[in-house]
């Protein structure tokens, strides 16, 4: 029998982290916040990490404690359309309105002009990325960057062009520095694009990263989560990679396009030739 070959665990976890920093430098981000605790354990070899395991394993247990009850992305989302109460809006540019003099956080002091989204009023597919840019934050149009163009190929590689479908972002102002928005931040902003998407009502919403995936399904892990299907009050979710994530790594265009094409499937579009390399 062929022996398979053991996969280091800790080796896996500092590539991955070492990916995801590069991606946020190629973003422009500046800081990047991470656990304290998940710090110590890094710091900490495997064959170390499990001899202390298996010591505390040796020790008697303690009396279990109550439980506090976890705060999640999905459970924030939740509390967020709870707290914008009955607010429904008659059209788009109310929403627009409302985002434009919107004082809710502390994003409202930093930015040039809000970003509510452009595209179809009746559109097929919505495109849900994380927050404006520089770009987007001086023009007041969502992805108009290099993201944009590269979401902008992508679109017209499905067969659409971009004022056929609508294009948001879980937060409508922009990030000093481009950062992620804050847990807090996509609390505050969630019920605007939940506006959006019940007047929208899209076939199909594709989240672009992690962080749309996070601000709007409540679910971390993009990698695995991607080319997946999931429902956000009954609209079906593809979520894949964002287009920033793709200029860094163009060999995941492949895998994008896997998952655009389910999309196409999943409404009933015929799927248009392979695109280009530089699509």
């Amino acid at each position: 029998m062929t022996k398979k070959r053991e996969v280091d665990g800790f080796s896996k976890v500092v590539a991955d982290i070492e990916d995801y920093v590069a991606f946020e430098i190629e973003e422009g981000r500046s800081e990047v916040e991470m656990d304290g605790a998940v710090i110590a354990e890094l710091g900490v070899p495997p064959p170390a990490a499990r001899a202390a395991a298996e010591a505390e394993l040796a020790k008697p247990a303690k009396p279990a404690k109550p439980a506090k009850p976890a705060v999640t992305s999905a459970s924030m989302v939740s509390a967020a359309t709870a707290s914008a109460g009955s607010a429904i809006w008659s059209d788009l540019a109310a929403v627009a309105a409302d985002i434009a003099g919107c004082t809710k956080c502390e994003l409202h002091k930093t930015r040039t002009n809000t970003v509510p989204g452009a595209g179809s009023p009746h559109p097929e597919i919505l495109f849900v990325g994380e927050a404006p840019g520089a770009d987007e934050d001086a023009q007041g149009i969502p992805f108009v960057g290099r993201a944009g163009k590269l979401l902008t190929k992508m679109i017209e590689a499905m067969g659409y062009q971009r004022d056929d479908v609508f294009i948001a972002n879980i937060a409508k102002c922009r990030p000093p520095a481009n950062r992620k928005p804050e847990p807090e931040e996509m609390e505050l902003c969630i019920p605007y694009l939940k506006g959006q998407i019940a007047l929208l009502s899209p076939r199909v919403i594709v989240c672009l990263g992690a962080t749309a995936t996070e601000g709007l399904l409540g679910l971390t892990g993009i990698t695995s989560l991607r080319g997946t299907w999931h429902t956000f009050e009954g609209i079906d979710v593809m979520p894949t990679f964002h287009p920033s994530y793709l200029l860094r790594k163009p060999g995941a265009k492949k895998e994008v396009w896997k998952d655009l094409q389910a999309v196409l499937t999943h409404i009933g579009r015929p799927i248009p030739p392979v695109p280009d390399r530089e699509a």
